[in-house]
This record gives structure tokens, C-alpha cells and sequence, in this order.
């Protein structure tokens, strides 16, 4: 432990020699907004009189592939409002030869494969949460939430209005915002806003506010500010009603049970504005056969994998609820909602979801709050009993864009052995969980404190879990250090904590280099390292990594790494996880590998990645790995890809080699910005499953949608079916 303490100290000491960037110069970043008394038709012509006399956020400044110019295709916003809607417009200089780089017709698409104007809108200021909306040369539209200072969440949907126009060397953009999906205090306090281009076809990404090229466009540490001529109106009342019914069959390939299911359901989401900046979320009988498939990987770890959280109701506002803990120590994980263990078979089997609510957002400038109640229902036939699901969150900002938070989660089993409701007091689980959040204002440090400790009626030793992390980013260096540590029998119910009782420390380093007159864009090395102790002190597991990265100004990539392993098994444990003859508890092992990754540019109509590695040793054996994916856009209408995951492990008798090979090809259609169809087909060697899952989807109204999907499931190895089902679904967005 003091030896690596050491190399720490060493590792910090050698990384705070620092050269300091070239800063853009200095402007004042701030728009005054005129309240305009005429109508505004929101085509994107421009024409009328209230967008000649606004005030222009104008020579914006590149972010990219350089950060000490003004953009070579400069954009101009202005922004204005009246007692319904906020107004933002956008002139695009474009003088550019050929197409641009749009990847589909399908809202909330990536925005890193596209070309878009966008704002990043933080109307209370704290530099830490705010809205983003965006817009293609197309017409197609993008909107997300932005949570911890820069991370969006695509997955918020609501109504608002835009349109564009295309004229010889430029094109203009119109977007309406409604005042009553925004959160704001009403009056005239000044908004936090930075506009942004996304100029793919030039190569290039832009800024009002420049924004230093190693951070992201989104990151609320680099904004402006909007000011008011007249005060802003009181948003009112924003109730929003989106009932479904769905509709389809289900069938079984079990020779026990050879009867088709049909099904038939109905329920309702409710989303209510109690303030301007506090929103009730409610969920009856919620559906969420619409949601994509999850991307399968080859597990070869020894541990749970974790998968994110698809469904609607708990992706969206989820930062409250999902940002507490770390990776692999979370006290919350929305995804054990709805999930039960068979008895009978100790599979994870689906229950249903009767109801939910969820209360989010402001209280004032300073405070944020969030409350989920979620109940599911028992399953009698697999002896699961229903369970309330309970999380309460309070934050507080603190300092510039930091913030301490509170979380309590509480599981409480709500039947008995005979199936009635009741209120079980000898079977529950719960955790309290403290966060602190650092970020400076500059966004150059961030950190995190936290601690979390489990109750439940049994005795346990040491439920708890405690870490730490910092981490600095300038252009030329980046470094991050953590610490982790988790009690023996700190296990949540309601989260994710695949490994207990350990302790663990983590380190990396990168310096980069900007050459000039060069196709390098930057490059440079970088060194990673981890540490695992069991709670005796031993070593059980050890990695240091050594990398060089070169990204070029096409955006592609090409890297190189250097990996060196040890571990010692803890528990009896299969390399290939195929149900082999595992190596034994109490073995160790020392193995290395080298890894090529290349990516290529995105905007490419063709474009791809491909990652090689070879393992001189892996465990007892010899390993080659292989990743890649290869796609194709036939823009605007869509993509197709197939992405590949390989691996070739050869282990010494009696234990088992294997052949792994994932093989996923993809699909997605959009034939208008309305008709969208995604196939998608996952070849699992690993797991003898093969997976075909087609969604197609018509949104027929703004948030209002058809959905029919339709899964096929076949064994890999012989093809003989698992199953298959077919769901009808509509849901529909009303405002009252």
C-alpha cells in the first residue's frame, strides 16, 4: 500500500507541469432581449421585423479541430420573446461545396455524426443543469435536458415549433421554445445561453462563447447571458396526458405449452408542472414494449455487466435519482425495478409495474428535489410478492457549480406468503448515500465524495461503501485518481454493487500535443492503472496500461495499448464463461496484451472502427480479440452497420477452449421525419441466442406515435425457435 502511495504522490508531482492554452479574446457574451408585440410565423424565412433590429451573438469561435480562430463559416443568433414562447433564429454562413452531413430524418438524433445549430439554454444559472434544442439544415429537430454541468439526456420530449430555410451561401433557422416546458423563475433574472454550430461538412464546430477544444460544447462552465427588456411571463398551467393501448401475441416454442398468448393492455403517463421548475411524473399500468433491445457484449468478466436503463418514465429527469455512487458501487439502479428472482429457478424474470410517480426538479435557485414511488405486482405462479420501490434525493448547490447531495432508497416487500397485501416490516432493504459533487468554474477540476450505508433486518458486516475521485483537464494534460472501497456484505437490492468487499485505488495520466501545419490534430501518451485489495490487504487484482493516441483532423482516430494483468481468483472461475472446468479458487495468474484501435472519420459516408488485440498470456491460455463495426449512410434516410465482437480463447485441457463471436447487424430507416423503421439482429455465440428485434414507429402527431414490434428469438447453434412475439402500440400526447 505505501509503495503505491508513493507512485501516486510521483504521479501528481509529475502532472501539474502544466502549459497554459491560448485564450480567445475577451468579449462580453450578452444579449438583451426585445419583446416583440407581432406575431412570429415559424418558418425559418426570418422575415419579420423583430429579427432586424435584435441584438446578433455573432463571430462565433472555433472549438474545433482549432481553438484560436474564429470559425471559418460564421453563424449568427438572436433570440426574442413574446407571452407564450421564447424565439431563437440562426443565419449560417454555407458556402461550402456539397451535401451536408445529416445522418437521418429521425429526431433527437447523435450529435456527433451531424450537421446542427443548437443553444444550451441554463435558465436558473447554477451552471449545472439547463435545456438543449437544436435543429439540421434538414428541418430535423433535436432536444435534451443537460445535467451535471454537460451530460444530456435526449430521452426528454415536448412540444415545440422550428423551420428552416436553404438560400445560395447560407441557410436560416427559426425555433419556437413554449414558456411551460421550460423551468424558470418568472421576472427578469438574466439567463445562462451559448449557441453552437455543428459544421461537419467544414470540419469544423463552433461557439458564440468559445469553448476550450478538450471540453465539450455542452458544458454550461462556458455560457453568456440573455437579459430582459420586460419581464418574463408566469409559464401556466402545463398538464400533459399520454395514454397507450397496446395490443399483439406472444408465443412460446416449449413443447409443454404449445398455445399462442394474445395480450391486450391500456395505461397512462401524466406529466403535471406543479411550479415552473418542479414537474410531477405519473405512470399507471406502464408499457415499455416499444423500448430497443439492449446491445449484447461477449462477457468475459466475473462479474455483473451493467446495462443502462432504456424505459421511458425512468430515463427521463433520471440524473436526480442515477448520479449518486460510482460505476461499480450505485445505490440506486432503476433497471432492479420491475425485475424479481424466480424462486423455482433463480432466473431474473420481468414483473409488472402498477403504478409510479416521480416528483423532480427546483425549489428555488439552490435547492433540487426528487421523490419516485414505483409499485409492482406479485406473481403467484413463480412465488414472487409484490414490492414498493421508494428513492427520496435532496441537493444543494454549494460554491460555483458544485453540490452536495442526500439519497434514500428504500425496497419494502408488500405481500405475504399468501399473497396479500401487507406491509412486510421484516423484509426490506434500504440505503442512505451522501454525495459531494465538485466542479470549479472553470470546469478545469472535478471531484466527487461519497458514502453509502445499507440497512436491512439481518445482521451484516460492514454494508457500507465509501470513494472519492479528482480529476484536472487542461488542453495539454488530464489526470484522474480514485479510490473505491466496499464492505463485505454491502450488497443493495435497488442497486448495483456486483463486488463486494474490497478496496481499490485507480490512476491515469495523458499529455497531449497540438502540432501545427499537420493532419494530427493532437497526440500523445497516456498511462492508466488499478488496484484491488481484498479486506485482508491482498492484492487480488492489478492493471497498468501504457497508450498513445493520435486523433486527426478528420476527427479519426488511431491508438495504441499496452495492457498488464494480474489476479487472483477469490471464487472458481471459467475464462470463456461457458460452463467449462473453471480454473480453482486461490490460483494466480500474470498475463499482458497489445491492442490497435482505429476509427475513422464519421462524416464519411462509409465509416468505421476496428480494434485488434492479441493476449501473449490470458490466464493459463493465449487470447485474440477483435471488435469492430462498419457502417454505411445513404443520408438523410438512414444507416446501415453490423457490428462484430471476437474472441479466440485457447486454454490448456480439461479446460474449455472457445471460439466467441457477437455479430449484430443494424438497420434504421427514416423515410420521413414522420415513418422510421429499425431491424436489428444479434448473433450470440456466447449465449446460443440469436435475436432479431424490428420496430417501426409513425409519429403521426409532435410526441404522438404507432409503434408495431415485432421479436423473433432462434437458439444460434441449430436455429431451432425460442420464440417470437408481436406488439401493437399507440400512444398519444395531449396537452389540457
Amino acid at each position: 500500500m505505501k509503495k503505491i502511495t508513493s507512485i501516486y504522490i510521483l504521479f501528481i508531482c509529475f502532472i501539474t507541469h502544466i502549459t497554459l492554452a491560448q485564450t480567445p479574446p475577451k468579449r462580453e457574451y450578452r444579449l438583451l432581449a426585445t419583446k416583440t408585440t407581432k406575431k412570429i410565423t415559424v418558418d425559418g424565412a426570418l422575415d419579420e421585423p423583430i429579427w432586424q433590429t435584435a441584438q446578433k451573438a455573432d463571430k462565433f469561435f472555433q472549438t474545433f479541430p482549432f481553438d484560436t480562430s474564429y470559425a471559418n463559416s460564421q453563424t449568427q443568433a438572436m433570440v426574442t420573446y413574446d407571452d407564450q414562447f421564447f424565439y431563437v433564429a440562426f443565419i449560417c454562413e454555407d458556402k461550402l461545396p456539397g451535401k451536408d452531413v445529416v445522418q437521418s430524418l429521425r429526431r433527437d438524433f447523435d450529435g456527433g455524426g451531424n450537421d446542427f445549430v443548437t443553444f444550451y439554454l441554463d435558465p436558473f444559472g447554477d451552471g449545472t443543469n439547463g435545456f438543449t434544442f437544436g435543429i439540421t439544415p434538414l428541418g430535423v429537430k433535436r432536444e435534451a435536458l443537460i445535467a451535471n454541468g454537460e451530460g444530456l439526456d435526449p430521452s426528454w420530449d415536448n412540444k415545440w415549433y422550428s423551420g428552416v430555410k436553404r438560400y445560395k451561401g447560407k441557410w436560416t433557422a427559426e425555433m419556437a421554445i413554449p414558456f411551460k416546458t421550460l423551468r424558470y423563475k418568472s421576472g427578469s433574472a438574466p439567463w445562462k445561453i451559448n449557441f453552437a454550430r455543428l459544421d461537419y461538412k467544414g470540419n469544423e464546430r463552433s461557439s458564440w462563447v468559445p469553448v476550450p477544444r478538450n471540453y465539450r460544447l455542452t458544458s454550461l462552465a462556458f455560457t453568456g447571458e440573455i437579459t430582459w427588456a420586460e419581464p418574463l411571463p408566469k409559464t401556466g398551467a402545463n398538464i400533459v396526458l399520454i395514454p397507450y393501448i397496446t395490443g399483439g401475441f406472444n408465443k412460446e416454442f416449449d413443447p409443454e405449452d404449445k398455445e399462442i398468448a394474445y395480450t391486450r393492455n391500456a395505461g397512462m403517463d401524466a406529466k403535471i408542472a406543479i411550479t415552473s421548475s418542479l414537474n410531477l411524473d405519473l405512470t399507471f399500468n406502464p408499457d415499455f414494449s416499444q423500448v430497443e433491445v439492449d446491445r449484447q457484449v461477449t462477457n468475459l468478466s466475473r462479474f455483473e455487466l451493467f446495462f443502462p436503463e432504456r424505459r421511458q418514465f425512468f430515463v427521463e429527469n433520471s440524473d436526480l435519482f442515477s448520479r449518486f455512487g460510482f460505476g461499480r458501487m450505485r445505490p440506486f439502479f432503476s433497471r432492479r425495478i420491475g425485475i424479481q428472482q424466480d424462486t423455482a429457478t433463480g432466473a431474473n424474470v420481468q414483473v409488472p409495474i402498477l403504478y409510479g410517480a416521480r416528483l423532480s426538479g427546483k425549489l428555488n435557485r439552490d435547492w433540487r428535489v426528487g421523490l419516485l414511488n414505483m409499485q409492482t405486482a406479485q406473481d403467484r405462479s413463480r412465488n414472487i410478492a409484490s414490492s414498493n420501490y421508494t428513492v427520496g434525493v435532496l441537493q444543494r448547490k454549494v460554491f460555483a457549480r458544485s453540490n452536495v447531495g442526500m439519497i434514500f432508497v428504500n425496497q419494502q416487500t408488500t405481500s405475504d406468503s399468501t399473497g396479500d397485501y401487507t406491509w412486510n416490516t421484516n423484509d426490506y432493504d434500504r440505503v442512505v448515500g451522501f454525495d459531494y459533487n465538485m466542479a470549479s468554474k472553470d470546469n478545469v477540476w472535478n471531484g466527487k465524495l461519497l458514502y453509502q450505508h445499507q440497512f436491512s433486518p439481518d445482521e451484516r458486516a460492514e454494508p457500507f461503501s465509501h470513494g472519492s475521485e479528482l480529476g484536472y483537464n487542461t488542453p495539454e494534460w488530464r489526470f484522474y485518481f480514485s479510490h473505491e472501497s466496499v464492505g463485505r456484505d454491502y450488497a443493495p437490492r435497488v442497486g448495483f454493487a456486483p463486488r463486494p468487499g474490497y478496496f481499490m485505488v485507480e490512476g491515469s495520466a495523458r499529455r497531449r500535443f497540438y502540432p501545427k501545419n499537420s493532419i494530427i490534430n493532437n497526440h500523445g501518451p497516456g498511462f492508466y492503472m488499478n488496484n484491488f485489495w481484498d479486506l485482508n490487504q491482498k492484492v487480488t487484482d492489478r492493471f497498468y496500461e501504457f497508450q498513445y493516441v493520435f486523433n486527426f483532423q478528420d476527427r479519426s482516430e488511431l491508438s495504441f495499448f499496452q495492457g498488464n494483468w494480474y489476479t487472483f481468483l477469490f471464487s472458481d472461475f471459467d475464462p470463456t464463461n461457458t460452463d467449462g472446468v473453471p480454473l480453482l479458487t486461490g490460483t494466480e495468474y500474470f498475463y499482458s496484451n497489445v491492442f490497435v484501435f482505429y476509427s475513422s472519420n464519421p462524416a464519411k459516408l462509409f465509416n468505421f472502427f476496428v480494434g485488434l488485440g492479441h493476449y501473449f498470456r490470458y490466464f493459463n491460455g493465449t487470447r485474440f480479440q477483435l471488435n469492430s463495426e462498419l457502417r454505411y449512410r445513404f443520408q438523410p434516410f438512414g444507416q446501415i452497420a453490423i457490428r462484430t465482437q471476437y474472441n479466440q480463447i485457447t486454454l490448456p485441457e480439461p479446460h474449455n477452449s472457445a471460439d466467441l463471436l457477437l455479430v449484430a447487424p443494424r438497420l434504421d430507416v427514416s423515410f420521413t421525419r414522420k415513418l422510421f423503421l429499425t431491424v436489428f439482429t444479434q448473433y450470440n455465440t456466447q449465449t446460443n441466442q440469436v435475436n432479431m428485434n424490428a420496430r417501426f414507429q409513425w409519429r403521426f402527431k409532435p410526441v404522438s406515435d404507432l409503434f408495431v414490434v415485432y421479436s423473433d428469438n432462434y437458439f444460434s447453434d441449430n436455429l431451432q425457435p425460442i420464440g417470437r412475439s408481436l406488439v401493437v402500440k399507440l400512444t398519444y400526447w395531449l396537452n389540457l
